[in-house]
């Protein structure tokens, strides 16, 4: 699998991800570090304890990992949680629509890692 296939997999912006890092060499590698990274389940946790600050800080370095990375959807989401929690905002997402936003990023996230798993072991 090549990493414009692994990001058509993802549902991933490979023109973007080529943009911030030019060569696939380094957007293999870099991609591949999401296998290692807990913002999401960091994120799930704040959820489970509905920490506006947690919820904000996890949903915000998600949003900026997925974005340099070109995983557009991603990082929307993610940023729809962190608007929401920003200090300074009134929240407008209910506790539960936040559970559901969540639940959605966890499945795209989980999805994405087990493509990229796919992808390191042809590497």
């Amino acid at each position: 699998m090549t990493v414009q296939e692994l990001y058509e997999n993802i549902g991933g912006n490979y023109e973007s991800a080529k943009k911030i890092l030019q060569m696939d060499k380094l957007i293999g590698k870099f991609i591949q570090k999401l296998l290692t990274n807990d913002t999401c389940d960091k994120l799930v946790s704040a959820c489970e304890s509905m920490d506006g600050s947690a919820l904000f800080e996890q949903a915000h370095a998600m949003k900026g990992i997925c974005a340099n990375l070109g995983l557009d959807n991603l990082s929307a989401k993610a940023s729809d949680i962190a608007e929401n929690y920003r200090p300074g905002n009134t929240p407008t997402l209910s506790d539960d629509e936040v559970k559901a936003k969540i639940s959605d990023i966890k499945a795209d996230f989980e999805h994405a890692v087990e493509e990229i798993k796919k992808f390191a072991a042809e590497q």
